[in-house]
């Protein structure tokens, strides 16, 4: 604001001590900041009257156009992180949510539906398997054994 640093407030409030003094210091900073808190007070009701201004005459428009064009990338950021918030605020008992509920219902239906199908198919190809196994060594057996050259 007034870009004052450390040094500065320390000498300002000796000075204030030497003329002041110790008695009425206390009652001069509690007016000064009350002088501050007024004049803080007035440039915010001085901004938001100009903001309000802004949003009857429609500069808000011009300035979001004017950003969107010198910046797309940030303004199309904006408008994912404003569409992010605006997910996380509706309302489960409305249409939409009964809508949500339901085809999380049917999601949950689909991969029970569809885990069972694939356990299945392995029980069908394991079974078929056991049986291939059980043909080869009925025919193993059956072969008669071959005869050695010696």
């Amino acid at each position: 604001m007034l870009d004052i640093g450390w040094t500065e407030m320390l000498v300002i409030g000796i000075v204030a001590l030497i003329v002041v003094g110790p008695k009425d210091l206390p009652v001069l900073f509690r007016k000064l900041g009350q002088a501050v808190g007024k004049a803080k007070g007035m440039a915010r009701e001085f901004s938001r009257a100009m903001n309000d201004a802004a949003d009857e005459t429609g500069m808000k428009d011009v300035a979001k156009g004017l950003k969107t064009a010198t910046n797309p990338i940030n303004s199309a950021m904006d408008g994912v992180k404003s569409a992010a918030a605006d997910l996380g605020k509706f309302d489960p008992d409305s249409e939409t949510g009964k809508l949500a509920a339901q085809r999380a219902e049917d999601t949950k239906k689909i991969q029970a539906a569809t885990a069972r199908a694939a356990a299945d198919r392995k029980m069908k190809e394991a079974q078929e398997a056991q049986a291939r196994a059980a043909e080869l060594e009925a025919a193993r057996d059956a072969e008669p054994p071959a005869k050695s050259d010696t």
